[in-house]
């Protein structure tokens, strides 16, 4: 039976809470970190500790051993939010020091995602275009075509298309404002003509159905003005790919719905390529387009495929050729 939530309990409480203070203070929204700091302190709280020095390496190995998770991903993640408090615990004095020492478990295996060219994208959206309505859902197919256009043509997080409101949308200027994304930082987004067509479209469908949109109105919505959960985005993406039987290649896990996003990035790469642009100086801008903090973690997003691997092959040559003939004369 799940345990509804109350407050901090254990003797960790208060410490617990100066931490995410603190790190909300920089900008970071915790969220899952703080849902992981929760276990802890239910463990603790369950065990009987009543001080700070009963929080014991060998008490911090059994609460680890008590969350099961099967990837190391995982795994490592929990491990992390705790080593993180237990090292401000050690910077503001409140401890010696920390009290955590185990090392992550190794990543043997990454996640190889399912990359969406253009026609089975295409495919996407015209399924989704055929998805009839019912009563608690009006404009269900149109919706939901415009929201995958998004997720592909911009790589939008898909929290970032549930939240948009109509004053975020700027048909004159042809930007999307995202306001509180990932790492509670505003971005503007700029969109093409197909994507503005796509918009100018749904919003005109949308005020012919449900009336006129006022600017605080959620672009995606279908009752009670509400914005349609990216949980049931997510849920609605598995249906339709289940319908398209499109085939997953050999390696490649099963698609989700941040796929979309994943192909946004490998195709903006793919276009450069052959475009003869530099990759490499132009990261720092595809960073910023998708709302990361550094290049880093943009590069996680930009899986070698046989495309970009052939063009990567082909500019390789290309710059041998006259490296070869430079040296020739």
């Amino acid at each position: 039976m799940k345990t509804t939530w109350t407050n901090y309990q254990s003797c960790l409480a208060a410490e617990i809470k100066s931490f995410l203070e603190h790190k909300r203070a920089l900008g970071r929204r915790f969220w899952t970190e703080e849902s992981a700091l929760r276990l802890l302190d239910r463990y603790l709280a369950d065990q009987g500790v009543t001080h700070i020095t009963g929080v014991t390496q060998e008490l911090l190995e059994l609460f680890l051993a008590s969350r099961p998770r099967s990837q190391p991903r995982s795994y490592n993640h929990l491990l992390g939010v705790v080593c993180r408090l237990f090292d401000w615990l050690g910077r503001q004095a409140i401890l010696c020091n920390s009290a955590l020492h185990l090392r992550r478990r190794r990543v043997t295996a990454q996640r190889i995602p399912f990359l969406f060219d253009a026609p089975q994208a295409r495919k996407l959206l015209e399924a989704a275009d055929q998805l009839p309505d019912n009563p608690r859902a009006p404009l269900r197919g149109i919706s939901y075509k415009t929201i995958f256009s998004l997720l592909y043509g911009l790589g939008l997080r898909v929290g970032e298309v549930s939240h948009l409101t109509w004053k975020d949308v700027d048909m004159v200027q042809h930007l999307l404002v995202i306001r509180k994304t990932k790492f509670a930082k505003d971005r503007l987004v700029p969109f093409g003509p197909r994507i503005e067509e796509q918009l100018q479209n749904y919003r005109r469908f949308r005020e012919q159905r449900l009336g006129t949109t006022r600017p605080d109105d959620p672009v995606f919505s279908f009752i009670r003005k509400r914005p349609v959960h990216p949980c049931t985005i997510s849920q609605t993406f598995h249906s339709l790919f289940s319908q398209l039987k499109l085939p997953v290649p050999p390696g490649v896990t099963p698609p989700r719905l941040h796929d979309l996003r994943h192909s946004f990035a490998v195709g903006t790469l793919l276009r450069w390529y052959r475009a003869g642009i530099d990759p490499a100086k132009r990261l720092i801008h595809l960073s910023t387009f998708l709302g990361h903090v550094d290049p880093a973690s943009t590069a996680v997003y930009l899986t070698a495929t046989a495309e970009l691997l052939r063009e990567a092959g082909n500019r390789f040559e290309r710059y041998a050729a006259v490296a070869v003939e430079e040296t020739s004369r």
